[in-house]
């Protein structure tokens, strides 16, 4: 999970979750990210939160290259991203084909965003990349079905997933629930 700042429209930092308080400075590896915009379509200040990662493609293609070379492979393209995040020369994280799904954005009541899905919008109109399989459900059973679907349809993507995040759209009872 990295978090990005903007200022007046610019990208300026990028960091790790970290502990949850503090995060580590990976700007310039973020920078090499080509989904990342170093500019967006308004000139807000603004904190946007997702989720950096590999794609399958691009995690063969490491672990082809470092057999290659007699390195240990990576064990998987979560490691790897990560990895290649925390590196020193951002040349390498750059080499590294990295991609990312923005999700959040870190202070909603700022923009005047009341739920959720306002949010993915807001980030897709900056010119953010949103994960476009996401759906909003009315119902528990809608999520099921949901949840059914990319059961099956999982190894047909691009990328790794762990599962299926489910969120409450209205943001104040996000708060109320907790995190």
């Amino acid at each position: 999970a990295v978090s990005l700042t903007y200022e007046d429209g610019l990208f300026v930092r990028g960091a790790t979750r970290g502990d949850g308080t503090t995060g580590e400075d990976i700007t310039a590896n973020l920078k090499t990210i080509k989904s990342i915009p170093l500019r967006i379509n308004r000139p807000l200040t603004i904190e946007v939160r997702g989720e950096a990662f590999m794609p399958k493609r691009s995690f063969e293609k490491l672990n082809k290259a470092r057999a290659e070379k007699e390195e240990e492979p990576f064990a998987n393209p979560r490691n790897a991203a990560a990895g290649s995040l925390r590196q020193l020369d951002p040349r390498i994280a750059a080499s590294r084909n990295l991609d990312i799904f923005l999700y959040a954005i870190g202070d909603p009541g700022e923009t005047g965003v009341v739920n959720h899905n306002e949010g993915l919008d807001l980030l897709d109109e900056l010119g953010f990349k949103t994960n476009k399989e996401r759906r909003t459900c009315a119902d528990v059973e809608e999520v099921l079905d949901y949840i059914r679907k990319w059961t099956e349809k999982r190894p047909d993507l691009a990328y790794d997933i762990d599962g299926i995040v489910i969120k409450v759209n209205e943001l104040q009872y996000q708060d109320e629930l907790g995190y």
